[in-house]
């Protein structure tokens, strides 16, 4: 498990009132429980199970804290922190046959990831690994490619506000007179003019 710098708090997220059995959300978080933020992101993406789609939006909610209130670099960051907690139980039951009752339970969770940056030391010997390994230009570049593809959503939903119109497409003219564009349209072909009924 990495070591956990006691200069900085660390960054958190929670989800509280969460529709899934904390039972079933405990055997994700076992999953990504000291991993790094990417690695963790990568087991969740792949994990099966319904509770996996919940702890990914919470890790990203928490690694945005950290870039925004703490200033935290996401490459540095491991999650030492993660647990969930029973919330609630919505109670009632359904009538069955012979005059029984069976009781049904709907569980919530309260889910809590804290992440915290990895040691000086532990920072140096991943930086000596993945150069050593030649990960290091891969990595780079993958977060680059991710850094471009947030901003060009960011930019196809600032220039596309709902309700506006689209542009007709303009003309085009060849020598002051309007080109008609190809159609794949037959034309019917015209009755021999004798034959009448």
């Amino acid at each position: 498990m990495a070591a956990a710098t006691t200069t900085n708090p660390g960054a958190r997220a929670t989800g509280r009132y969460l529709p899934v059995s904390p039972y079933k959300v405990r055997q994700v978080l076992e999953l990504v429980r000291g991993l790094p933020v990417d690695d963790a992101e990568r087991v969740l993406q792949l994990c099966e199970k319904d509770a996996a789609d919940d702890v990914l939006k919470l890790l990203h909610s928490a690694v945005a804290n950290a870039e925004n209130n703490h200033q935290l670099p996401p490459d540095e960051l491991f999650v030492s922190l993660a647990w969930a907690d029973e919330g609630p139980t919505r109670k009632w039951g359904q009538p069955r046959a012979r005059g029984r009752y069976f009781r049904i339970r709907k569980r919530t969770s309260h889910i809590t990831i804290v992440l915290e940056r990895f040691a000086v030391d532990e920072l140096e010997e991943r930086r000596r690994r993945e150069e050593s390994t030649g990960r290091g230009a891969a990595v780079a570049q993958r977060r680059r490619a991710e850094r471009v593809r947030r901003s060009r959503a960011r930019a196809d939903e600032a220039e596309e506000p709902e309700g506006a119109e689209v542009p007709p497409e303009e003309e085009v003219e060849a020598g002051g007179v309007e080109a008609e564009a190809p159609t794949d349209e037959v034309e019917p072909e015209a009755e021999p003019e004798g034959e009448e009924e």
